[in-house]
């Protein structure tokens, strides 16, 4: 079985070849195209110094394009042409120069180096005009516009990754959506079971221990009485472990799942009924209070009224409702005679607690617990209509007040996968991770595009300006063959100037300078047409003083 790196290091050598075929290539083409070419200068070397250029362009890509352009100086030093093949290899680098290496400041001083080597180049050699104009601009075309296409490159796939790395997490988050709505059904069964079926066993274990004295059973009646109380109680814990094990308070809506069909009028007459001894009193007019509140209030005194009940069974139970003008007060209070030693929840795990403190935060309201006197009281403070869910944390058993926080809707996965950027966010507003991320790519690749509009207009303001100077140069140094024919040798020059050009040509070749003069005269240098991107023959007028003493054709040494 392969490494699971050895097939990308596979394509990526393979790559390599392929690039250096396809270079190689056009190396080939060049070369067997020129008619006086070296195989060792304009062959050989250029295909050694691709074959380590190529694969360098991965792990030292500035190295491989300075190798490159490196060619393109050689061919600059040729009396032929300065163009060669070599510039789309420098122009193939340079875009994967830009593609690999997400800085920019130091590739930008890479590519100013080579541009700046090769007009010194050409300073240095003396090089001919159509020289100069392909140092300034073919070379820096073939540097600068390949290097932003590769980043323009580089930026849209890291779009696009960064796009797809938003989705899966996007998905993910939907699974653990869907994940979560199953716990909290299955929080909102446990919570049934706890405050419904709990209760009611309560009251079964308290009614079986409340027969066990009659006087009309016998000995062995009691026993079973007996036993059934004890299954019971047994049951009620068992089903508290369940509840322990099922139930998911920090998130779950405390709201939802739990239906109460019946008032707490009716609560307390069937507990009454089943033997507990218990006395209820309502103060204030009923408002109309919100279904939240209402089976809010239902479970307060179910909790209370089954804690009593299980751990101080025999202890009267007080309850006491009342409506205020804007909330209502709901305390439920047992008073624990000297025979117990005990005033609270001597056992348990204190759960349903918790689970009031929860309900009762999540309508906005306050729950206090704890001893009072010789008894343990409960008293909750409701709203009569139930705010949105705060963020208050669910408090441990004794004394929480709770404090109403301003509601704020929670925000859904769906809603925070694709945020606004920080440049379009409202104030205040707290963006996730991944919104963040997304709006620093596409920060980095509107920046990438502005460099890439820019970039090319900053350049042709060096370039456009050289090039035309230089193109006015040529064609202004223009003196016609049939012009050239009208001189005759031995004319002044106040006759001759109609015919001659306005400019004398200030680039002659080594060749052209090098030809035998008169002695004693001044040679001046016309071009013989206007073709800008070749040589041209050149027409020598050499002067004796203002008198024409010469004059000849230079030709132009072509490959």
């Amino acid at each position: 079985m392969l490494h699971p790196r050895t097939t990308p290091a596979r394509f990526a050598r393979a790559g390599d070849v392929a690039l250096w075929a396809v270079l190689a290539a056009t190396t080939g083409y060049g070369f067997w195209d020129a008619a006086t070419a070296s195989l060792t200068m304009d062959l050989l070397l250029p295909l050694a110094v691709l074959a380590v250029a190529v694969p360098w362009s991965r792990s030292r890509p500035a190295a491989a394009v300075v190798l490159v352009n490196g060619l393109c100086v050689v061919g600059l030093a040729d009396t032929a042409t300065p163009g060669n093949a070599h510039v789309l290899s420098l122009a193939a680098l340079s875009c994967l120069f830009g593609a690999r290496v997400a800085a920019a400041r130091r590739p930008l001083l890479v590519l100013a180096g080579c541009a700046a080597v090769d007009l010194a180049t050409c300073a240095v050699l003396r090089a001919q005009p159509v020289w100069w104009f392909y140092a300034l601009t073919v070379l820096p075309a073939a540097l600068l516009l390949p290097w932003l296409g590769g980043r323009h490159w580089r930026g849209r796939r890291q779009i696009v990754r960064e796009g797809w790395r938003l989705a899966r997490g996007l998905e993910e988050r939907q699974h653990l959506v869907a994940e979560r709505a199953r716990l909290t059904e299955r929080a909102g069964i446990a919570a049934d079971m706890h405050d419904s079926l709990g209760h009611v066993l309560s009251l079964v274990a308290l009614r079986a221990g409340a027969l066990e004295l009659s006087p009309d059973l016998t000995d062995r009646d009691r026993a079973d009485l007996a036993d059934l109380r004890g299954t019971v109680a047994d049951a009620v814990e068992q089903l508290r472990e369940t509840v322990a094990i099922l139930q998911d308070p920090p998130g779950r809506d405390a709201s939802a799942g739990l239906p109460v069909n019946d008032t707490v009028e009716d609560l307390l007459s069937r507990a009454a009924a089943s033997g507990v001894p218990v006395r209820w009193e309502r103060r204030g007019a009923s408002p109309s209070l919100s279904s939240p509140v209402e089976r809010g209030m239902y479970r307060v005194v179910q909790e209370a009224v089954t804690n009593a009940t299980k751990h101080a069974p025999d202890c009267p139970i007080s309850v006491r409702i009342i409506h205020e003008s804007d909330r209502t007060r709901v305390s439920v209070m047992n008073a624990v005679p000297p025979a117990h030693t005990s005033v609270g929840p001597a056992s348990g795990t204190g759960r349903g607690l918790i689970g009031l403190h929860e309900r009762v935060s999540v309508l906005g309201g306050s729950l206090r617990t704890g001893p009072h006197e010789r008894g343990f009281n409960v008293t909750a403070v409701l709203p009569h209509q139930a705010t949105a869910r705060t963020a208050i944390p669910a408090p441990g058993p004794g004394t929480v007040p709770g404090t109403p926080v301003e509601p704020r809707r929670p925000t859904l996965p769906s809603e925070t996968a694709f945020q606004p950027g920080p440049d379009t966010a409202a104030p205040g507003t707290v963006l996730p991770e991944s919104a963040k991320r997304l709006a620093s790519v596409r920060s980095d690749a509107r920046r990438r595009s502005a460099v890439a509009f820019v970039a090319p207009a900053v350049a042709a303001v060096f370039f456009v300006p050289s090039a035309a100077y230089l193109a006015w140069q040529l064609t202004a140094s223009v003196l016609p063959p049939s012009h050239f024919d009208e001189l005759s040798v031995g004319r002044p020059r106040a006759e001759l100037a109609p015919l001659l050009p306005a400019r004398v040509y200030p680039y002659p070749s080594d060749l052209a300078r090098s030809v035998s003069r008169p002695p004693g005269a001044r040679c001046e240098f016309y071009r013989s047409g206007r073709d800008l991107f070749d040589e041209v023959d050149l027409y020598r007028l050499c002067w004796s003083g203002n008198t024409l003493l010469t004059k000849n054709t230079v030709p132009a040494r072509r490959p």
